[in-house]
């Protein structure tokens, strides 16, 4: 599956959103991914992770013990990726604001991979890796649908994407004047927690 192949898949979800808007990073952007109404049509979202679970078969040389999903937003492919690979899926979720393992016991050195769904800055795969780490599994890599930061973003780990969609993002001191004119929305999954 190419980018155009994933944005197709999102544009026809209507999931690709413009106006003012403050990411889960904290940045703000003209442009939103609403990976939820992609995510509500399980045939568009079979399709993106099957393509997920292609490229790890592909790119990541041995047995995998378990995919990783950080909480919320990447349960739901994270799930369906897992499925793809026949493997356990588990996740992550925030414990007074740290993400931590709390629902499953791994045992150590198990071979994990995580599935996120849109990376901007990577925080998110950062925070789960060194969850995965507490717990004692071996991080192999990081998988995305989309990647906003066009394969800059570091995470400490490799990280294979489906998409790479470079939208502009800013610091909330640095807006553009346009952007700044309009009102902003806040859509994240942190924004509930």
């Amino acid at each position: 599956m190419k980018t155009e192949d994933v944005l197709d898949i999102f544009r026809k979800a209507e999931a690709i959103l413009e106006g003012h808007f403050i990411l889960t990073s904290g940045r703000h952007s003209a442009v939103y991914i609403q990976k939820a109404r992609v995510f509500m049509h399980a045939d568009l979202t079979e399709k993106l992770c099957y393509a997920l679970a292609e490229r790890i078969r592909a790119e990541i040389p041995g047995s995998i013990d378990y995919v990783v999903g950080p909480a919320v937003g990447a349960l739901i492919p994270a799930y369906e990726t897992s499925r793809h690979l026949r493997v356990p899926v588990i996740w992550v979720e925030r414990e007074k604001t740290i993400f931590r393992l709390r629902r499953f016991d791994i045992k150590k050195g198990a071979r994990v991979i995580i599935v996120e769904d849109i990376v901007t800055t990577g925080l998110s795969i950062r925070e789960t890796v060194q969850a995965m780490c507490e717990a004692e599994a071996e991080v192999v890599a990081a998988v995305c649908i989309i990647d906003r930061s066009g394969g800059k973003v570091d995470v400490g780990i490799p990280l294979i994407s489906l998409a790479e969609y470079v939208v502009p993002s800013y610091d909330a001191n640095a807006l553009p004047i346009e952007l700044a004119a309009i009102p902003t929305s806040k859509l994240g999954s942190r924004y509930f927690l």
